[in-house]
């Protein structure tokens, strides 16, 4: 059989940092800054244990932190916009004074946006794709900051599932570009967990490779997800057997970045699967 050649895309700049926007798979480590996120709720929610734990992913090989204020898991409760910036904003300063590693904000909300980027952070990670206010487009087209859009709706109800998720990125796509905001700055995210019935995050997965009709490269956040634990039956603590099979769909999905809790182990995937990919010298 012949081996698959790595293929090089475009450079995408984050922070001081360019990414291969194809051809290699990069991880991104979550920092919960809250006290109710689903699976790591108030580990790293003090400033010491927040630096700490940036340290330590670093040490594992994570090429960018998410940092977010306000959790998302399902049922979650709405914080004020105050609340979630007095949250994010000493950690991202924190984070950016001592690591030399680009920084990623997620959040939804213009406010927390507004002041993540003052602060210094270097990317939005929207998990309503800027369909949830009007102004968030425009934030962080004056910043010219790159993002992340991704899927979302209020209920999964889907007449055509795929077509219906390429459908909903297109529509966060086209308020981005109404905006202003440059199209080599845009990552987009499929949007496991979110606004999907068990059986349509394990599709989504299955069929990455579709959304890159789209045209923009992708991320895949499924770490420690229901999704997992509905098909193994572990809780969120003993997710990572399945996260890693999740991670090494990414890759053989074309994405250009998973978003994971475990980096050190993630990094390992990735390793692996571009070396059955791509042979071990490209690995």
């Amino acid at each position: 059989m012949a081996q698959i050649t790595r293929r090089q895309g475009s450079i995408m700049r984050i922070g001081n940092r360019e990414y291969q926007t194809t051809g290699h798979t990069y991880v991104m480590g979550i920092l919960n800054v809250t006290p109710d996120s689903f699976s790591d709720g108030g580990k790293w929610n003090h400033r010491d244990r927040a630096l700490q734990h940036v340290a330590d992913m670093l040490e594992e090989g994570a090429d960018l932190i998410d940092i977010g204020g306000e959790s998302t898991r399902p049922g979650y409760e709405k914080i004020s916009d105050q609340e979630e910036i007095d949250r994010v904003v000493p950690v991202i300063e924190a984070v950016k004074a001592r690591f030399d590693i680009p920084i990623s904000l997620d959040t939804y909300k213009p406010a927390v946006a507004a002041a993540g980027i003052q602060a210094g952070c270097h990317m939005i990670n929207d998990i309503w794709g800027l369909q949830y206010h009007k102004d968030m487009a425009e934030v962080i087209a004056h910043s010219g900051l790159p993002c992340c859009l991704m899927h979302n709706r209020e209920q999964a109800e889907y007449d055509r599932f795929m077509e219906d998720v390429a459908a909903g990125l297109e529509r966060s796509l086209q308020i981005a570009r109404k905006a202003g905001i440059q199209e080599d700055r845009i990552l987009l995210d499929p949007g496991v967990g979110f606004g999907k019935s068990y059986e349509n995050n394990l599709e989504v997965i299955r069929r990455l490779k579709e959304l890159h009709t789209l045209g923009y490269p992708l991320l895949l956040g499924c770490s420690r997800k229901s999704v997992i634990g509905l098909t193994l039956g572990t809780a969120a603590s003993q997710r990572l057997p399945g996260t890693l099979v999740t991670t090494v769909f990414g890759v053989l999905g074309g994405c250009m970045f998973v978003r994971v809790h475990d980096v050190k182990e993630n990094v390992q995937a990735v390793r692996m699967a571009e070396a059955i990919l791509y042979g071990p010298d490209q690995a």
